[in-house]
């Protein structure tokens, strides 16, 4: 296969991730700004699965928990307790530490209902994510899909951490709120980078609060509640 078209079945692919990781795992389980038909919510669990690994009520919790002791002592990944590098280079284990952590996953997740992914062996929850890499591979051959895996993971990785690191303490405010917004941020990562709007509603669905700001995943989010797949719950007023 011609490597420009691996780099972009790569990045399609990595975008997918990210829209599923907002509007999947971020707003819809974490925040609950609205409600996925079932079988869309499978299948953003399902590829998430296999192309990042989350678990999805670890990822839930441990962002529960962050917006609980937003910047304060107790916040998992906060840099303004850890250093903005610290958390931008190693929000991975910082991440990975904390979902380990039984007591947080029951604290935050009480409200929590498997799904049909949930209940399967947990052999296939855990080790999932090999299955994104034999994909890569049968699309790609061995080298360029073992490197696509790995490029995956890794831009995957820092995305959601720039989130964590960069927008807390870089960018501009609209809210009194120590998280930032960067538009450039916000165009990469589904709308994520909207953060200080975010932690000022974060029950909303739509992250841009402003005429100048986009949130990439919003136009999606509207799309499927036209074709019925979706329902979002009611906007705060801007």
């Amino acid at each position: 296969m011609n490597i420009w078209w691996a780099a972009c079945i790569t990045l399609a692919i990595l975008q997918t991730s990210v829209f599923f990781t907002t509007i999947y795992l971020h707003r819809t389980l974490t925040h609950r700004g609205l409600e996925l038909h079932p079988a869309v919510a499978l299948l953003m669990h399902l590829e998430l699965r296999l192309f990042t690994g989350i678990v999805p009520r670890e990822w839930v919790a441990v962002h529960r928990k962050h917006h609980h002791f937003s910047d304060v002592e107790g916040d998992p990944h906060s840099p303004y307790l850890r250093g903005m590098w610290t958390v931008l280079f190693g929000n991975f284990l910082i991440y990975r530490k904390e979902a380990a952590n039984v007591e947080t996953i029951r604290k935050y997740t009480r409200d929590w209902r498997d799904d049909g992914i949930d209940r399967l062996p947990r052999a296939f929850t855990r080790f999932a994510v090999w299955g994104g890499l034999a994909i890569f591979v049968s699309l790609f051959g061995w080298t360029w899909g073992a490197a696509a895996w790995i490029s995956h993971a890794v831009f995957y990785i820092l995305l959601n951490s720039t989130i964590n690191s960069v927008c807390h303490m870089v960018g501009y405010r609209n809210f009194e709120n120590k998280a930032t917004n960067l538009q450039w941020v916000a165009w990469l990562t589904g709308g994520e980078g909207l953060h200080n709007n975010h932690h000022q509603y974060p029950a909303s669905a739509r992250f841009s609060q402003r005429a100048r700001e986009v949130d990439p995943a919003w136009p999606i989010i509207r799309l499927l509640e036209a074709a019925g797949l979706a329902r979002v719950k009611p906007l705060p007023a801007a």
